[in-house]
Parts: C-alpha cells; structure tokens; sequence
C-alpha cells in the first residue's frame, strides 16, 4: 500500500547505521543528542538521572576502595565512608529508577493519565544534584552533606506526592501493586528523613537503622510489588507454556520477609543480635523465608527462562532474593556459638548487588529497549555485563570470609564500577537521542 503524507515511513536507526536506502519523502531521523530528548518521557529523564548518580557513586565507592588499599590518593573524610556508601546505594539512584518506571507503567496500571513529563524535572533535580552533593561533603563538611541530603529528601517527597495524586486520581479495580508501592514510598522518604535528623544529633545505630528500614521498606518492597506484577507477566508473554502465576498470598508472603528485615534493623538498635535466642529464631526464618522464595523462583519459570537472555536475567536475578535469605539465616546460626553473624556483609551484598543490581540491570535494560524502538533482547554487551555483575557479587561475597584474599573488596567495587559505568554510558546516550523508529515518546 502507497503510504500516505501522514503516514511516511521512518527508517530505523539502526538501519541509517547499517546504511540502508531511504525511500522518497521518509523524514530523517535526527541523530543529535539533545538535553531537550530527556524530558520527552518520564523514563528518559529518571533513568539519566538515576544511572549519572549510580556511575558516581560507584565509580567514587571503588576509589574509595582503592584508597584503603593503598592505591588512592589519600582521601580525607567529614562523614563515615560507610555511612555515606549505604545511604547512596540504598536511597540515592533508586528512587531515581522507580520514578521513570512507575510514571511510565504506573499510569497503564491505574488507568489515568500520566503527568507530563517536564512535571518530572525538578523533583527528580533535586534528589540527583542532592546525592551528588551528599557523596561530595562526605569528603569535605558534614553540613553540606546534610544539605544535599535534605535536597534529596524534598525531591522524593515530592515525587511521592505526584505518585499519590495518581492513585486518588484511579478508578481501576486493581490498585494493589501500585498502593504497596505508594506506602513504601512514604516508607523511603521517611527513612531519610530520620536518618538525616539521626545523623545531625550523632545518634549513628539510628542512622543506620533508618537506611536499613529505607532498603528493606521502601526498596525491596517496591521490587517486590513489581516483581510479583511484571514477571510472571513476562514470563508468560514470551513462553505462552508457562502460566501466569502470582497469587495475592504470595505477594503477602514476600512482603512480610522484607518488613521482618526492616524491624530486625531496629532490633539492632535494641541489642537483640547479642541474645542466642534471637539469632536462632532469626536464622530459622530467614532459612525458610529463602527457601520459599527460590521454590517461588522455580516455580515461576527459572528453567524455561534461560532460553531467552533478558527474560533469564530477571529470574536469575530474583534467585539472589532468596539466596540473601539463606545467607543471612546461615549467618545467624553459625555464629550462635560466637553470639555474631559470621557472614558479615555478604547476604546485605547478596541483596544489593545479586537481587536489586541483577533486575535493575534486565528490567531497565528491557523499558529503555522498548521505549527507544529497539528489539526487547539482551545483545552481546548487556549479557557480558550482567555476568561480570554476578562475578563482583559472588567476590563481594567472598571479601567477608576469613580466607578472601586481600584487596578482594577494591576487586569487587572496581568490577561493579565498570559494570555500571559501561552499562550507564550506553544507556544514557540513548535517552538524549530520538527513539531508533522515528516514534514520538
């Protein structure tokens, strides 16, 4: 058929990369990269964001790594590298990544329209340009890292607000998903907020109780939500084989594990890790929790996924939700002896790195493809890069056994580094450039 003035056809990117013929009277696709392309779509200014913050404080984490080691430039500190790394890794790049997701699929959930996409543009500014400020004064003053902070918190209140005014706005039938992940956002930015006020007073056990209950209550539970929606979902889509399970008690299931972990935070603060009795009936719970969630991942489709290389990113990465739960149970009870955790940080990393790093990786990968007109397939690089992730978390793991063989720690961070920088780079250079198929979004 002829096409029409109003329906000319585009040509691909790829193929004006790959040099293909361009038929009478097809527009050109501009292949400028433009500040201007990023507000074009929730997605594209959220995503920017959150991997500019992610490559910082990565890249900044593994210096600081290599410092330690004797490979830096001798830094100095206001702030507790440590206290500093968590809050970033935890509530920094993350809230960042919901947002371009849940303004993009929020609306289609709940049935509304989504806000414009420049509505985006400051309170996602000022939890990016806070973060940055937060990791930079951690070096030079304490105060200015407080005022980054306090940026960032303004920043995600207010996108919580937006996301709210979408739920008030829905008359869908189904708004569970989308209410679990609006309660942990007021769980987030409550977090922050005492963890900042905790830090200001010097009270440290709080702090660091505030950021484990913003992981655990916030981002976990938003992975959750997602998780339960989107992969069986997924799933089922490619592999018309395997059915779409996700039933609610299961979603209540998952979400009861993360909210004991965030109270166990607090329970911290309170002593508890010295009494026997708690690191037993903690350890038993985490040991079934974990087992329940990776018969869930079976269950699911883990086999079947593996056929198809984004599709078996997603449920290889959901594995490491249960194998931080074995972890952390194995953790408690070996060291009943001891009356301490003898795993240390490595089921926390198992989480961070394994659960949230292995998804964020396969499903951001998945909307940027999709949102760019791209093939929703995970090419040569992004597969490369999701296993050099799995290989720095399985070494981060091994830096806090015993035996790790120095500098196995600055190892990991600097591989995790490059994973993300690499990963980051391509993917922002798609979101200030026009989608490959001429298609507005």
């Amino acid at each position: 058929m002829k096409p029409t003035p109003l329906s000319k056809p585009v040509i691909p990117l790829r193929q004006v990369r790959a040099g293909a013929s361009i038929p009478a009277g097809a527009p050109a696709v501009d292949r400028r990269w433009r500040v201007a392309m990023l507000v074009q779509a929730p997605h594209r200014f959220g995503f920017f964001l959150a991997v500019l913050v992610l490559g910082f404080a990565a890249g900044w984490w593994a210096l600081v790594q290599l410092d330690r080691v004797g490979f830096g430039p001798g830094l100095a500190y206001a702030l507790s590298p440590t206290v500093v790394h968590a809050a970033v890794m935890s509530l920094g790049f993350m809230p960042l990544f919901f947002a371009g997701f849940l303004f993009t699929a929020g609306p289609k959930w709940l049935g509304v329209a989504p806000p414009p996409a420049r509505a985006m543009w400051w309170p996602l500014s000022l939890q990016a340009a806070g973060w940055l400020v937060w990791v930079v004064g951690g070096h030079v003053s304490a105060g200015l890292a407080y005022a980054g902070a306090a940026c960032a918190w303004i920043g995600m209140l207010i996108t919580q607000m937006l996301f709210w005014r979408l739920l008030r706005q829905s008359q869908a039938s189904d708004q569970l998903h989308a209410r679990v992940v609006g309660v942990a956002g007021l769980v987030g930015c409550a977090s922050l907020a005492v963890m900042l006020l905790a830090l200001v007073l010097g009270a440290y056990p709080v702090a660091r109780a505030a950021v484990f209950t913003g992981l655990w209550g916030f981002v976990v539970v938003t992975y959750v939500a997602v998780a339960h929606r989107m992969i069986p979902f997924f799933t089922s889509s490619a592999m018309p084989m395997v059915q779409a399970w996700r039933p609610f008690w299961l979603l209540g299931v998952l979400l009861a594990a993360a909210v004991f972990e965030a109270l166990a935070a607090w329970g911290e603060v309170a002593g508890w890790p010295s009494t026997r009795g708690w690191m037993l009936a903690r350890g038993l719970l985490e040991l079934a929790a974990g087992s329940v969630i990776l018969w869930v991942a079976f269950a699911w489709g883990l086999v079947q996924s593996l056929r198809q290389r984004l599709l078996a990113m997603l449920h290889l990465g959901f594995v490491w939700f249960g194998l931080a739960f074995v972890l952390a149970g194995l953790s408690q009870l070996l060291g009943l002896r001891t009356g301490v955790p003898v795993l240390g940080l490595g089921a926390l990393h198992a989480l961070t790195m394994g659960f949230l790093g292995s998804l964020i990786l396969a499903m951001v990968t998945r909307v940027s493809c999709g949102h760019s007109g791209r093939a929703l397939v995970a090419d040569q690089l992004v597969w490369t890069l999701f296993w050099l992730l799995q290989a720095a978390t399985v070494l981060r793991i091994v830096a806090d056994l015993p035996v790790a063989p120095a500098g196995s720690l600055a190892l990991a961070a600097v591989l995790f580094a490059v994973v993300v920088l690499v990963w980051g780079a391509r993917l922002a250079n798609w979101y200030g450039r026009a989608r490959a198929d001429g298609r507005p979004g």
